[in-house]
């Protein structure tokens, strides 16, 4: 008798030959069409705002029309039996709309960062999942970069002793202060939720708090210093100027309780911009300051941890107090993760674990929507102030 697992049967949302931010295709489908990811899931299902707009992905993409079901409803992907997972890379405010019932019919889901467009919807999904015992992914893929695995690792071995203080400096966000491209113009309007606080600012803040863990109070100063943005189009000709009320200059300071891993009152400052940095300087620059040394992480050209730059990857070295050495700490990607398009690296380590974890019946092992949601509240909090 085989013993073989059957494979997760996945439904994909927002697969698109035409969107401007192709995550799905750059980041998913990649990892699910490679052998380590059909070796474990089996893309059965595709849903877009329309069976037509499905059905064309289906072709652009070379998924067999035979056994790729194409849907333009979420109601209708929810009563499909032979789904297993659904997987949603929209833009964020398509989010909950999409996945709600599939998660309400007791669908494991796995939801790219934002969860939801605002707190209170992401609560709805969140307490969706736990009342139907379903998994839930969440995409804080930053977690599984292996540099970040590395950090978490030192800190635990006591390399620099208790952490002090940690503090994090980066800008850039599309490239410009004050020009976006034509397509990508929500990243001005807050209600949408895609913005560089949702997106650039929380998954470096899910990052640091993964690595160092969850502070115990926190703050922030947000500001708006170039509120009229240029929307350009491909050619690099300016079609429309509008008005932002998304912050543009963040500042957020915190503390940590007592750990294994922190002192009392353990502070983090952590400044953001959205236009280049200076030049000459790292995109990012995270410091980590314990009782025996400092870690130090430089980002040349990206602030998105979880994908870093293939031409400048993130740098790791350690400062030790008592020798006054700097050691450069070495790391690298798994094979198969090497082998797979750069966005597609630290997501496919989601699936990875997901597979895994089911298949043990193993508690989450990555971000569920329980912690997607304490990072909604958190910005929730730290925005409460905010008036652009």
């Amino acid at each position: 008798m085989s013993t073989t697992t059957p494979r997760i049967r996945v439904a994909l949302i927002g697969l698109s030959s035409t969107a401007t931010t192709a995550w799905a295709a750059s980041a998913h489908l990649p990892y699910l069409l490679s052998p380590a990811g059909k070796a474990k899931y089996e893309i059965v299902a595709l849903l877009n705002s329309s069976e037509a707009a499905a059905r064309a992905a289906r072709d652009a993409f070379n998924l067999p029309a035979a056994t790729t079901r194409v849907y333009g409803d979420p109601a209708a992907l929810a009563a499909d039996g032979g789904v297993d997972l659904v997987v949603c890379a929209t833009r964020v405010d398509k989010h909950y709309g999409t996945v709600l019932a599939s998660v309400q019919a007791g669908k494991d889901a796995f939801v790219e960062w934002p969860l939801a467009h605002d707190a209170a919807h992401a609560r709805e999904l969140a307490e969706a999942v736990a009342r139907n015992g379903a998994r839930s992914v969440v995409g804080l893929q930053g977690r599984e970069a292996p540099f970040v695995k590395k950090l978490r690792a030192l800190l635990e071995e006591g390399r620099i002793g208790k952490v002090l203080s940690s503090e994090v400096r980066g800008a850039g966000f599309l490239g410009s202060r004050t020009t976006v491209p034509e397509g990508l113009g929500y990243i001005t309007d807050a209600k949408v939720g895609g913005n560089l606080v949702t997106i650039g600012f929380a998954h470096l803040f899910d990052t640091v708090q993964s690595v160092v863990g969850d502070l115990a109070s926190v703050k922030g100063d947000f500001h708006l210093q170039f509120p009229e943005n240029q929307l350009v189009n491909a050619a690099g000709e300016v079609v429309k100027t509008v008005r932002s009320d998304v912050p543009d200059l963040i500042f957020v300071s915190g503390k940590w309780a007592e750990s294994t891993l922190t002192q009392k009152n353990a502070t983090l400052h952590f400044r953001l911009s959205k236009g280049s940095p200076f030049p000459g300087e790292p995109a990012l620059q995270w410091t980590i300051t314990g009782e025996k040394g400092e870690i130090r992480v430089v980002s040349p050209k990206t602030i998105f941890l979880s994908m870093g730059d293939p031409t400048a990857p993130p740098v790791l070295e350690i400062h030790d107090f008592a020798t006054g050495n700097v050691e450069k700490v070495e790391w690298d990607w798994e094979d198969w993760r090497a082998d797979l398009p750069l966005p597609a690296r630290n997501v496919g380590a989601l699936y990875e674990s997901y597979a895994k974890d089911k298949g043990a019946g193993a508690a989450e092992s990555y971000a569920a929507f329980a912690v997607a949601l304490k990072r909604h509240e958190q910005l929730e909090g730290l925005l409460a102030e905010w008036q652009p």
